[in-house]
């Protein structure tokens, strides 16, 4: 064995409970800490201030900065990681190279490209568990598959975590390479303007220490969590989404902290953490969803909704306040509530009958935190096309659910602010407000603020329809 070896950073962007870095630290001497930019990745983003560059190269360049407290850098590196990294490791004489296993589709093709090309000259990749507590093959249906269903994945996955799942695993930072010995080897100057990139704002601090003090100040109401956490215009949810994303919050410190809680809102949030795992496990087991149903029978549906409907949907103006709220904050923030992911994605598929693919890929457009498994699996399961899915004839009624979940209409005034003069009553669906109410309100429906776009139980009987044609099909 060698006496060097480098940690490939992906989606594992800090330094505390680093299991790459732990596992280098472990058995190298001197271990470099590289991250490359992806042109395969970047070249395809459609916005040149995409939030999530923003957001990971600021965690970065607080990375590279903890990297010289100790002595040593960040090796940041430009271009195909599948030429890039082999030939740092053969240039500065690694022995093995040490990353998060991912199953994104794209990131197996890739990494099994960078083995082979490492293995040419003696190198090594090692590929460990980080980014979920328990992977795929961990946690195994009765009949030794897979679960496709959400419940017994859940019973299954806390009955089979043991403490050292979640064990902290601290990197030896005195091991890291001396800064010295990596001069020359990656790009000097790895600004945003150089990569082709311009700075966005963005709706949460990026960063590790961002990251750890937000979840310190989560931890403070986590027990009220399944009080609030449905409720878009109060502070329940626990914002740490991206943070998980990019890793730099570790999963292993979120699950052992809500486990040891161990109050009523700890629990729900866990149960949270899980159908993140959940829909991890399922990319691992069915890699088809990427490019199709989950459900088969449902890839040769027709789905009537087009431009017009998803234009109006896009743009936050469809006529129903929640639905246009929902949309309004996501361009504005890159961020949406989980509760108006569902009514958002319900009402694209359900009322306007559009595919849930234009949905997904609008979402993977905006969203900071942003993943792949979770996506899909999130738009499939309102779509009804995926495991577990919401049964087709259960579709979310977009103006029950803002008079349940936002009954002052607070974030409907924040995000629609045309509709701030209707009463709590009349905002949430403010077709039904009177020529005089309109008036007063100073909101004329129709002018100041589109009617809304299709009427929903009309809709609500198509989609059935629809959807259980398929249903009876693949029953």
């Amino acid at each position: 064995m060698g006496e060097r070896a480098i940690v490939w950073l992906r989606r594992d962007l800090r330094l505390h409970d680093h299991r790459p870095l732990a596992e280098a630290t472990r058995r190298y001497p001197s271990v470099a800490a590289a991250f490359v930019f992806d042109t395969r990745i970047l070249d395809r983003l459609q916005d040149r201030d995409d939030r999530r560059v923003t957001f990971f190269h600021r965690s970065l360049a607080e990375l590279d900065r903890g990297l010289r407290r100790h002595g040593s850098r960040l090796v940041a590196l430009h271009g195909d990681p599948t030429l890039e990294l082999p030939r740092l490791a053969e240039r500065w004489g690694a022995s093995a190279v040490f990353a998060g296993r991912d199953p994104d589709p794209y990131a197996v093709e890739r990494d099994a490209e960078v083995a082979r090309r490492l293995s040419g000259f003696g190198c090594e990749l090692r590929l460990v568990k980080d980014h979920v507590v328990l992977e795929a093959p961990e946690v195994t249906a009765p009949d030794g598959g897979a679960y496709r269903v959400f419940t017994p994945f859940l019973k299954a996955w806390l009955a089979r975590v043991r403490p050292e799942d979640t064990e902290e695993q601290t990197p030896d930072l005195t091991r890291l390479a001396p800064a010295a010995s990596l001069e020359g080897l990656g790009l000097e100057d790895w600004s945003l303007e150089r990569l082709g990139f311009e700075e966005a704002p963005l709706p949460i601090e990026a960063g590790e220490q961002a990251a750890l003090r937000a979840f310190e100040r989560f931890l403070d109401r986590i027990d009220r969590y399944g009080e609030l956490r449905d409720f878009p215009a109060s502070d329940g949810v626990s914002g740490l989404s991206p943070h998980f994303r990019f890793g730099t919050l570790s999963i292993r410190l979120a699950a052992r902290e809500a486990m040891a809680r161990g109050s009523e809102g700890a629990r729900k949030w866990l149960t949270e953490l899980v159908w993140r795992e959940f829909y991890q496990a399922i990319l691992w087991r069915f890699p088809h969803v990427v490019n199709s149903s989950f459900r088969p029978e449902y890839d040769a549906l027709v789905w009537p909704g087009g431009d017009e409907e998803f234009h109006a949907w896009t743009e936050g103006r469809t006529g129903y306040p929640i639905v246009d709220a929902a949309m309004r904050c996501l361009r504005q923030t890159g961020s949406m509530h989980n509760r108006l992911r569902m009514v958002a994605a319900s009402f694209l598929t359900k009322d306007l009958l559009v595919h849930w693919r234009r949905g997904e890929a609008w979402f993977a457009r905006w969203l900071l935190d942003y993943e792949l498994a979770s996506n899909n699996g999130g738009w499939q399961w309102a779509a009804s096309t995926g495991c577990d899915a919401q049964p087709y004839f259960r579709i979310f009624n977009p103006v029950l659910q803002s008079r349940k979940f936002d009954p002052q209409g607070a974030f409907l005034r924040r995000w629609c602010p045309e509709l701030a003069g209707f009463s709590d009553e009349r905002i949430h669906a403010p077709w039904e407000a009177s020529p005089l109410e309109q008036e007063l309100a100073g909101c004329r429906i129709g002018s100041d603020y589109p009617a809304p776009v299709v009427e929903h139980q009309t809709q609500k009987a198509r989609a059935v329809a629809l959807l259980s044609s398929v249903a009876s099909r693949g029953s």
